[in-house]
């Protein structure tokens, strides 16, 4: 048995060490808002806040993240008031919207470290992939994001 901080509750589950984080936020406690994109870390629609630090959960073994604090976009607020959501909404990012969890999540860690990014900044920060290319909705978003950061 293994014990996971997962927004901000404690979960007991009987996995394998060596079992990646997205499989037991999805198939075991069924926190589907994380999702599955390509397996290898490099889509980011699996991003999860780690200890504060955005991760790609897909790769990472759930033993090496025991005994951290693990935000899922479940977690980060519990009806959507976090000034990223707000601003996703307002600025109408998604398309699809497949990649938006690991996109917001990614977004609020990049907010939190550097209050009022730079373009530059949120190029640097936001590796996730968008199929439907919403990049520039995304980065008016983060940028009004943080005008609303000021308050949250």
């Amino acid at each position: 048995m293994m014990q996971l901080n997962i927004n901000g509750k404690s979960h007991q589950v009987d996995v394998e060490p060596d079992m990646p984080l997205l499989w037991v936020l999805r198939d075991v406690l069924g926190m589907t808002g994380t999702k599955y994109g390509c397996g290898i870390a490099r889509c980011g629609a699996c991003t999860v806040h780690v200890n504060g630090q955005p991760v790609r959960s897909c790769s990472l073994e759930v033993g090496a993240v025991a005994g951290t604090r693990i935000v899922t976009i479940e977690g980060l607020s519990r009806n959507g008031s976090h000034p990223v959501q707000k601003a996703w909404v307002d600025f109408q990012v998604p398309q699809c919207g497949y990649c938006q969890s690991g996109q917001i999540m990614a977004a609020a860690a990049l907010l939190k470290r550097k209050p009022h990014p730079s373009d530059a900044d949120i190029d640097a920060a936001i590796t996730n992939i968008c199929r439907c290319g919403t990049y520039q909705r995304m980065r008016a978003a983060i940028h009004a994001a943080a005008g609303m950061t000021k308050q949250a």
